[in-house]
């Protein structure tokens, strides 16, 4: 359903950030700032936002087809 694949694209984008914020720890590289400053051009962002979101339900929906394909066999 599309509520469950946005719930897994926020909780995915959650633990990227988070994966981001400890690696970057004594880097000197700022990535906790840099991921929640808002981007200069918000149509490009949202774009890329959709694209990335359609991505993972294409995923799922694959993965959700070869496991049907796999139980009718």
């Amino acid at each position: 359903s599309p509520k469950f694949v946005h719930l897994m694209y926020q909780w995915a984008r959650y633990v990227l950030i988070e994966d981001m914020k400890r690696n970057s720890v004594g880097t000197d590289i700022p990535f906790a700032e840099a991921v929640k400053w808002s981007p200069s051009d918000k149509h490009m962002a949202k774009a890329r936002r959709t694209v990335a979101y359609n991505k993972l339900l294409q995923i799922f929906q694959r993965k959700y087809f070869v496991t049907q394909e796999h139980k009718r066999k």
